[in-house]
């Protein structure tokens, strides 16, 4: 049996702490009104006003030189005789009727400077409360991104065990209770996520609209995602949630259980009623997890759309998933559990991690290629954002999670050292991160994003309770299978 090691749950305890403070942190700092940001775009853009004003001062010098020139003029005409002063007197004359055809022009521009003044002051104000909104996004943009993330990582780890049930895999079962540990993370993230969920399709706080169309407002103004508000609406949306969720953890707690009870068992009934199980969720998985990631993810750029989008997620946290497999089975492998697993059993997870590396940077290339090839305003806006705004993180991604996995698990000998595995893991992991980071925050805060507090400690805060809750739940039940039909083979497999 496994013992949670005080230092780890003590380690768990102190990132959940300290995310939990950069999480209220970044909420408290996030702007509450317009006068804020009024002063956030002040302190932007310093320079630009300090010019306008020297430029107001300077325009006004001007007036100034004409009123001293007028009192000259008028001591110069007080000094002329009578006969100047009939000649002033046709003088005024002409000036009066010049003034009536002049005096239009003048009215005629102070009326368009006026307009003008008006017009920027609306789209001024109109900037403030998109920058308001941006900012008020932020730190529930960040709390959701590491959300979904953690929760689809250990649902990448659910469908691979249940892949491994249904192939009757022979290598895996020694890893079976890593796996249902890691998974055991699922419903304490699910209720998480569909809090957030409720808590963003009602606006509970009346300070966040990380999807767009939930707004009347903006549907009722906008006619793609009118068009599109016979599916996209709180309870039909809130619903399907709630139906992808519940199905996920009911196989998971069925699962695991009759993994348990077959320990016990006296024949393979437990097995084989997993068999069917595990069949039956997979075809309920490859359906929920392409509506899923329409629902969750692609819908927060409710204009555009992509048919490789369901494939690509999962992808994603798939492959992050297979990562978190070995990377806590070479922990429990270093303080003297798992004496089953070798490194043979390593060599295949690497393998994993390699190959669908692979397999996510041929769907982010399809998926580009494709866009871009086309050239379709309504679809290529989706990457020029990305690619504008998001330059690092978007080509920084696929550096972490194409080209660094390439160059170190193409080698053999590599997926078997246990240090070069944690470090091509690690990265891996940050890889997929920035690229859900990628997916959520263009559509939720713009060109307003930046990896600070409230990223970081959302991410430490569901790191530590990942950690405490699959470390927990490895306590629960030996680490070892004893009557899966297969644990022979799986306690001999080498190659």
């Amino acid at each position: 049996m496994y013992t949670f090691s005080s230092k780890l749950k003590t380690f768990s305890f102190v990132l959940m702490a300290v995310g939990l403070l950069g999480i209220g942190y970044g909420f408290l700092t996030a702007p509450k009104d317009i006068q804020e940001v009024e002063q956030i775009l002040a302190a932007e853009s310093h320079g630009g006003h300090g010019e306008a004003k020297h430029e107001a001062t300077t325009s006004a010098v001007p007036s100034h030189e004409a009123a001293a020139n007028h009192s000259e003029a008028a001591e110069e005409k007080k000094m002329e005789g009578s006969h100047e002063a009939v000649a002033s007197a046709d003088d005024t004359t002409k000036v009066s009727e010049a003034a009536v055809h002049t005096e239009p022009v003048h009215v005629q521009e102070a009326s368009n400077k006026e307009v003008h003044d008006v017009a920027e002051a609306a789209e001024h104000k109109e900037h403030a409360e998109h920058v308001l909104h941006q900012l008020q996004n932020k730190p529930w943009a960040s709390l959701y991104v590491a959300c979904i993330f953690f929760m689809l990582l250990s649902m990448g780890v659910l469908a691979f065990y249940a892949i491994q049930q249904v192939a009757q895999a022979g290598w895996s079962p020694v890893l079976f209770r890593v796996m249902q540990g890691i998974t055991a993370y699922l419903p304490v993230g699910s209720v998480i996520f569909f809090i957030i969920l409720v808590v963003c399709g009602l606006n509970i706080f009346h300070s966040n609209s990380l999807f767009i169309w939930l707004d009347p407002e903006v549907v009722a103004h906008d006619k793609i995602i009118a068009n599109k508000s016979g599916y996209l609406n709180f309870p039909f949306w809130i619903i399907r949630a709630a139906i992808f969720l519940v199905g996920w953890n009911l196989y998971r707690y069925f699962s695991a259980k009759n993994c348990l009870a077959q320990d016990q068992a006296s024949d393979d009934l437990n097995y084989k009623k997993n068999f069917k199980m595990s069949a039956a969720f997979l075809v309920f998985f490859i359906v929920t997890e392409s509506i899923m990631s329409w629902d969750w993810i692609m819908s927060i750029d409710p204009h555009w759309s992509s048919t490789l989008f369901g494939w690509y997620v999962f992808a994603s946290f798939f492959v992050s998933g297979i990562t978190t497999i070995a990377l806590v089975s070479l922990y429990l492998k270093s303080k003297g559990y798992l004496e089953y697993v070798n490194t043979s059993h390593i060599h295949d997870l690497a393998k994993f991690m390699f190959g669908f590396s692979v397999f996510w940077t041929y769907l982010w290339f399809s998926q580009f290629m494709l866009i871009w090839y086309a050239n379709i305003p309504e679809e290529i806006t989706y990457f020029v954002t990305r690619i504008q705004l998001y330059n690092l993180p978007f080509f920084g991604a696929v550096v972490m999670n194409f080209l660094f996995p390439i160059l170190i698990l193409i080698n053999t000998d590599f997926k078997r050292i246990t240090w070069i595995l944690v470090m091509a893991g690690t990265v891996i992991l940050l890889g997929h991160y920035i690229d859900f980071f990628n997916m959520i925050m263009p559509g939720t805060v713009g060109d307003r994003w930046f990896i600070g507090i409230s990223e970081i400690a959302s991410v430490l805060f569901f790191l530590g309770l990942f950690i405490y809750v699959v470390f927990t739940a490895l306590t629960k039940a030996p680490l070892l299978p004893k009557r899966n039909p297969f644990i022979e083979e799986s306690k001999h497999f080498h190659y």
